[in-house]
Formats: C-alpha cells, sequence, structure tokens
C-alpha cells in the first residue's frame, strides 16, 4: 500500500480505545481530558468488578489500571484481562511502588507499569507509541492478508528467495517432466510440489496416484506398485490393479522411495526405462504412461556409496531434482504459514480469531521447528482449538512449547548472599522486559550506568559497558538482527 492507501486505510478503522479503571474519580476524568489529544477515546470504570463487563462491551485496545482499590486489586484484574483478551496492552498506575510488584506485573502480562503523581507527558508518550503501534499492527495485518494471497502458491506459502526458486522451478518443469525427485526434510511439503506440479502438468484433469513405499511391507510392495494376477499368491483370489496402470496416463507419487526394497529398485528401474509393467504372476507385460515424482528425506547419493540404492535408479529419478528448504533456512516465511493457518482453522472451527499474543508469538519464535511446517501446522491447530477468545496465547500452545517458553522458577528456600541475590534479582528483571536494559534500570530504580557496572560485575567483564548480547539496544528498542529479519516487519495481530 503506498502512503495515500494507508491514510485512507486508517481513516476507515475505528478509534483507539482505553479502558481507565480507577477508583478515583479525579484520575478517570483526567485520563479522559488528556488521552483525547493522542486520538484516544477513553471508557471509565470506578468499579474494578465491572472491568470485565466493560473490556467485553467496548473490546478496548488498552487498559489504565489501578494497583490498588476496593474490593479487587489490579493483578485480579489483569489475570481477568489478560486470560480474556492477551492482545490487550495493560498499563498499571500506582502510588505504591515496589519492584517486586511491577515484575510481577510485567511477567503476568502487563505491558508497562508508572507511578502515581502521573507524569502526563510520560503517559501521552507511552499512550502515543501504544496508538502508534495499534495503527500500524492493523495496516500490517490488512497488508499480511494480501501478501498471503499475492505468495500462495498452488498450496505451498512462501515468500522467502529460497521458496520462490522453488516455485519457479515447478513453473519451469511442470509442463515436461517425466521422472522428477523432489528432496527434503521430514514435514517440508514434499506432497504439496507433487501435487503442484500435477496441477500445473499437461496430464492435469488425469489421475494423481501416491504410494508410501516406508508404509508397505516389502512381501507387498511390488503387488502394490505393479498389480498380479488370480493364483499368483496365496491370497489372491482375484486380479488386482497396481497403481502404475492405475495412474496410467496421470502422475504417480512414490513418497519415502529411498525406503523401496533394492530388489523392488530393479523393477522400478524397468519400468521408467521401458514404460511397462508386468504383473506379479503374469508373463505379459503392459505399456502404460506414467510420469513419477519420487521424494525423500534422505540423502540418496550416500545411499548409492552405502550400496543401499541402485546407482542407475538414482541417476534416472534426479536428472531433474527439486530441493526444498526447510523451515529454519525460510524463517522469513513464519508470518505468512502462521496467518495462513491461523486463517485455515479459524474457518474450520468456527473460532473468531484474529492473531497471536506477544507471547505466543515469542515462544514460537524461539522454536527451531524440527518437524517444519508440519509440526507449525500441527501446533497451530491444536493452539486455534484451544483458544477460547479473539488471540491464540501462550497458554493455548502445545505443552511442550509452553514448558520451552517458561522460565526456571528460583530455589526460594537456598540461603546465599546479598551480592547472590542481587545478581539474582537482576537477571530475573533482565529476563522479563525480554533484556531491555532501559526498562530494567527504571524498575530496579537505578541509572544505566548502575545496571551496567552491575551486568560488567557479574560477567567479570571490567568494562564499562559490556558486549550487549540480549538483541536490545540502549535506547530500549529491539534490535532487528536479533531476529535476522524472521518477521519481515508483520504483525500477525
Amino acid at each position: 500500500m503506498s502512503t495515500v492507501e494507508y491514510s485512507s486505510y486508517m481513516q476507515t478503522n475505528p478509534s483507539f480505545v482505553v479502558l481507565a479503571v480507577d477508583d478515583d474519580p479525579q484520575i478517570l476524568l483526567l485520563l479522559q481530558t488528556v488521552l483525547g489529544s493522542v486520538d484516544a477515546k477513553v471508557v471509565p470504570v470506578s468499579d474494578p468488578g465491572k472491568a470485565m463487563e466493560a473490556l467485553r462491551q467496548h473490546r478496548p485496545a488498552a487498559v489504565l489500571l489501578d494497583y490498588f482499590m476496593p474490593g479487587m486489586n489490579g493483578m485480579e484484574v489483569l489475570d481477568q484481562v489478560v486470560e480474556f483478551d492477551p492482545g490487550v496492552d495493560v498499563i498499571f498506575l500506582t502510588s505504591h511502588y515496589s519492584p517486586q510488584a511491577a515484575v510481577e506485573a510485567i511477567r503476568r502480562g502487563a505491558a508497562d507499569y508508572l507511578t502515581k503523581p502521573i507524569d502526563i507527558n510520560m503517559l501521552l508518550d507511552k499512550i502515543g507509541q501504544l496508538v502508534s503501534v495499534w495503527k500500524h499492527r492493523h495496516f500490517t495485518s490488512a497488508l499480511d492478508r494480501q501478501l498471503l494471497e499475492a505468495f500462495q502458491f498452488e498450496g505451498l506459502v512462501g515468500r522467502s528467495p529460497a521458496m520462490l526458486e522453488v516455485f519457479a522451478r515447478i513453473r519451469r518443469i511442470a509442463p515436461h517432466f517425466r521422472n522428477i525427485l523432489v528432496t527434503g526434510a521430514t514435514g517440508t511439503g514434499k506432497e504439496l510440489v507433487a501435487k503442484a506440479l500435477h496441477r500445473l502438468s499437461p496430464v492435469a484433469q488425469r489421475r494423481f496416484a501416491t504410494c508410501n513405499c516406508g508404509a508397505i511391507v516389502e512381501s507387498l510392495i511390488e503387488s502394490e506398485l505393479f498389480g498380479y494376477v488370480r493364483g499368483a499368491f496365496t491370497g489372491a483370489a482375484q486380479d488386482k490393479v497396481g497403481l502404475f496402470e492405475y495412474a496410467d496416463g496421470g502422475v504417480l507419487f512414490l513418497d519415502e522411495i529411498g525406503e523401496m526394497p533394492l530388489a523392488t529398485q530393479t523393477k522400478l528401474l524397468r519400468v521408467l526405462q521401458q514404460q511397462e509393467i508386468q504383473r506379479v504372476g503374469s508373463p505379459v507385460t503392459r505399456k502404460v504412461d506414467v510420469r513419477v515424482i519420487a521424494a525423500t528425506h534422505r540423502d540418496l547419493l550416500e545411499m548409492v556409496r552405502e550400496k543401499r540404492f541402485r546407482e542407475d535408479l538414482f541417476y534416472r529419478l534426479s536428472m531433474i531434482d527439486i530441493q526444498i528448504p526447510s523451515l529454519g533456512d525460510r524463517k522469513e516465511d513464519l508470518p505468512l504459514l502462521m496467518r495462513h493457518f491461523l486463517e485455515r482453522f479459524a474457518r474450520q472451527y468456527g473460532k473468531p480469531l484474529r492473531g497471536l499474543s506477544r507471547r505466543a508469538q515469542i515462544a514460537m519464535l524461539k522454536c527451531s521447528w524440527p518437524g517444519n511446517v508440519r509440526e507449525l501446522e500441527n501446533c497451530l491447530g491444536h493452539a486455534c482449538m484451544m483458544a477460547d477468545g479473539e488471540f491464540v496465547d501462550l497458554k493455548d500452545l502445545p505443552e511442550r512449547m509452553r514448558t520451552a517458553h517458561a522460565t526456571p522458577a528460583e530455589n526460594e528456600g537456598e540461603l546465599v548472599s546479598l551480592d547472590e541475590a542481587q545478581r539474582r534479582y537482576v537477571e530475573k528483571v533482565l529476563k522479563t522486559v525480554g533484556g531491555n536494559k532501559v526498562r530494567a534500570a527504571e524498575i530496579l530504580k537505578i541509572s544505566r550506568a548502575t545496571l551496567y557496572r552491575m551486568i560488567a560485575s557479574t560477567n567479570g567483564n571490567d568494562s564499562k559497558h559490556p558486549r550487549d548480547t540480549t538483541g536490545i539496544e540502549e535506547n530500549g528498542t529491539e534490535n532487528p538482527a536479533l531476529h535476522s529479519g524472521e518477521w519481515s516487519g508483520s504483525s500477525l495481530l
């Protein structure tokens, strides 16, 4: 979208709504008066017990929450807000500041923690930033949908250079191929590539047959591929058509061909060379016209060297080779893939899902995805099924991801020195705020220079400013190099 399109887009969207929960009517009046200058609509609530009702009715983007209130304290309200909508930014306002309370609030889902009397300029700055992020989030959400449409290719999703190259190869190869080898790790989408080749080939209207070579016992695989005649073996009560005959004129996909027995490889080679098959138990040969796509996650060249795969069959299949990159090699595709699966499962389950919470995004970003796209699909399928709001939250992800994301609790019963206790607490605050030293210094009520000295002494480094390995710049913003472009500016929210 151009600048003009962005401005037009934002004019059609609702205003930024802030829910203010405070038992002091003067504070509520002040917030209503002040926040109008940053295009924020304030919904005041003086009774914390009615906060959730207002949240459901107005669906705010942010909540300003007093910490100490009669009947229900701010932490209880925070838990309810985060449970209902993890996408809401909650800022605590309190006249009784403590570092422990600030850390606990942020750990439980708060976005920030401000003290009373309220610094108007700081509050305006915080809300102004949230408004800007909110507008950008809505804009990029619409952009994500457009990108998803633009970068879907025959059931495959990707905009990374590696995947665009795969798409280009499929387009060039599909009209002409006879035999193709598709390689890639488990879960990368080899069958999707095979189906894309079929749909773009001249035989798109003919059959697409599939054989998983690793799922058929050795004694039956020839019968499955080539068929058999009645009486060929015990139990062969009638003639059976094999997959090659079934796919005659179309495409046969041989998945996990690296698991095929050597004896069957020999017969497969003859079929590919002569374009004829012979049913088990029959002396008669039959002509077939079948395009073959073979796929494997194994290193077939290594298997050739180990005499576990026929060299001549390998070269017959690999005249054209399409290699599918793993998800770890195409992390820039994660935003598109996540939105793709989110929208698909939202439709499938009939849920109004809008995106992922910040915590869920962080957890998924940290995952190495050894199971590739299939693992990502299963993870989001589970999460969308468990989600009970408009956002997928950390609690909705599979347990293995929640466990990996959780930080181990401190051993409260261990007696340590004052220096050690201080070191542990500084580390805990830094972890809680994602390594943001500016925010950590604010919570600890110390200067940034003092915090650097504490970190330096902890690391045994005497330099005034130790090397920052957190991925957070000194101005408190996230270093884009941390993620190596993994999110490519997309919000997914």
